[in-house]
């Protein structure tokens, strides 16, 4: 008979199970479908998916735990995420419930036999700044557009690419990830590069580049205003909070240059996206190249998916489904953490659980 229950909420690409088989007096289930809870139905419908279980295995910020949710789950005694922090569970509320909320930060040497071999990447090189330049390069060069009228019988070229160099990076925002995306533009494409945050200042900016091994003056500290009204490349490498939710709205993007692109890598909501999608129909920018959205997993009807984007006059549109993060060694990593959490709470209790959420 199993003592605990797991739920494994989220794995798109359905690796996580393997890693949890081997452990003794645990029933386990998988359900890849996201369901936001974001309004009573849906709250609903994961209460009663959820509701019988005791451990439930997480992914980023892919299924939010509001108050609301965690409070009709009564069985559940540990709540395992991933990454450092997520700020889209209800912490407060998580104390208050007795609910136990560890992460799996990716960092931990764990020893599974599901797990292969892996060789951590250098601090100055991460997924999500490999993941940001291919959006990049994938709109720059035009990549999707004319790949997808090759396999559709469409012109031989449709239009004109271009480049990087002497261009200007934008960095909205400057901290581990945007500092790795400066180094990046820098030294891999030739362009200059500018930042603006809340709390920036020269001397920061100079701390940075000097730690990504950039001469100094490297990394120009900006306004938001002349960064908006300067830089060719605008990417979001902030933190999102309730202060810093729509950055970049309707304003901001009436001061972009109109050959300019604006990427997002870091969360959806940072950029207003009604005024966004409003700027692209009218063909007020060149483009954007996103990976995350306000909603996730985006909606078949999104006006993401069902727009003719780089026709008609609207705007160039590269769309990844949240991918940053999500690479062989990261995934792997995480589950395998887990995995390694959820034997040391069977077998030990709460106090056995590393990497516990405060």
């Amino acid at each position: 008979m199993a003592s605990h229950t797991l739920a494994i909420l989220d794995d798109y690409a359905g690796i996580a199970p393997k890693y949890f088989k081997h452990i003794h007096h645990l029933k386990l289930d998988s359900f890849p479908d996201t369901i936001p809870p974001n309004n009573a139905d849906n709250i609903k419908a994961l209460t009663a998916r959820l509701g019988s279980y005791t451990i439930i295995s997480s992914m980023r910020e892919r299924t939010p735990f509001p108050k609301e949710l965690l409070s009709a789950l009564p069985n559940l005694k540990l709540l395992i995420t991933t990454a450092k922090r997520n700020r889209a569970i209800d912490m407060v509320a998580a104390r208050e419930l007795g609910i136990v909320v560890a992460t799996a930060p990716g960092n931990r040497n764990i020893s599974h036999p599901e797990l292969p071999p892996l060789i951590a990447p250098s601090p100055e090189y991460d997924a999500t700044t490999q993941h940001c330049f291919a959006l990049i390069l994938a709109l720059a060069s035009r990549i999707p557009i004319e790949d997808a009228a090759l396999r559709s019988g469409g012109p031989f070229q449709t239009g004109l690419g271009f480049t990087l160099s002497n261009k200007i990076y934008g960095a909205v925002g400057l901290g581990r990830l945007g500092t790795n995306a400066a180094r990046t533009a820098v030294l891999g494409f030739g362009m200059k590069v500018v930042s603006w945050s809340a709390n920036l200042t020269q001397e920061k900016a100079d701390e940075a580049a000097e730690k990504a091994g950039l001469p100094k003056g490297s990394i120009k500290a900006v306004t938001k205003e002349e960064l908006l009204k300067t830089a060719d490349v605008i990417s979001m490498h902030y933190v999102l909070s309730d202060r810093s939710k729509g950055t970049i709205g309707a304003k901001e993007i009436g001061m972009m240059k109109k050959n300019a692109i604006l990427v997002n890598t870091s969360r959806g909501p940072l950029i207003d996206e009604k005024a966004l999608l409003d700027a692209l129909n009218r063909g007020a920018i060149r483009g954007a190249a996103l990976d995350v959205f306000d909603v996730e997993p985006l909606p078949l009807d999104s006006a993401w998916r069902t727009t003719s984007w780089g026709q008609d006059g609207r705007s160039l549109v590269v769309l990844s489904p949240h991918m940053g993060y999500v690479n062989d060694e990261t995934m792997q990593k995480f589950y395998a953490e887990q995995a390694d959490s959820v034997q040391r709470y069977i077998a030990g209790g709460i106090e056995a659980v590393p990497d516990v959420l405060n």
